[in-house]
């Protein structure tokens, strides 16, 4: 998958709430580092989704943070390079999502693409009994929006290749709807392991894409300058 590095998309306003979720899973995530190798597995137990306990009502120990999980699961990371690959995406997708939405349409959408992707993930991982954790869900929502918002906006990607690495331009709706596929390809390949093989959530990313195209007529506002930048 080409790593996306920047849009040429100027925001038209300064993208409050997005600062602010980013601010807010790298301060989980540093309490995260301060937990430990013992505590944090606890800790991912109580605050993060177990789909068992939702389908089957039960409480595995220790006892779950139900429902505040669903909302602590979005600011928690299981590394490094979970935390960097979802707040990089949000940084470059998320600010002109909000400008088109506004910052509290934006909040609630961001936290309600979230829950979908979150139960999306429940529904077809009834037995799962492996914490879900991380933005992602909600993040793949502000990919469904950037995808119908802006399809024809330039993204500009970085491509290694061998020990190289260059740069390729894509429409969004190219570059997005190829992270749709590669999305659905792992997805149904985890079938057997209960749509989270390799501990990614596959279907939960879908889910928050589909929640996101669909809800953006809903919380999108009308824009008064369209964007400067497009593939054609």
């Amino acid at each position: 998958m080409f790593i996306p590095f920047r849009d040429e998309n100027p925001s038209r306003s300064t993208p409050i709430v997005n600062y602010l979720l980013i601010a807010l899973n790298i301060l989980a995530f540093m309490h995260e580092l301060s937990l430990g190798s013992y505590r944090l597995p606890v800790f991912f137990q109580i605050y993060g989704i177990i789909p068992f306990e939702y389908t089957h009502h039960v409480d595995i120990p220790p006892p779950s943070a139900i429902p505040l999980n669903l909302f602590t699961a979005m600011f928690l990371h299981g590394g490094f390079t979970h935390i960097l690959g979802n707040m990089w995406f949000l940084w470059i997708f998320g600010d002109n999502v909000e400008d088109a939405m506004g910052h509290f349409r934006y909040l609630v959408f961001y936290l309600l693409t979230g829950l979908i992707a979150s139960f999306t993930h429940i529904l077809l991982s009834p037995n799962s009994t492996v914490p879900m954790i991380g933005a992602s869900g909600a993040i793949s929502g502000v990919l469904g929006a950037y995808f119908v918002l802006y399809p024809g906006a330039r993204i500009v990607a970085l491509v290694p290749i061998w020990f190289m690495i260059t740069t390729v331009v894509l429409p969004a709706y190219l570059y997005l709807g190829l992270w749709v596929i590669i999305q659905l390809i792992f997805g149904f390949g985890s079938i057997g392991a209960h749509g989270a093989a390799g501990g990614v959530a596959w279907f939960a990313h879908i889910g928050g894409f589909i929640a996101g195209a669909l809800l953006v007529p809903i919380f999108a506002v009308r824009r008064r300058h369209p964007p400067r930048y497009y593939w054609w």
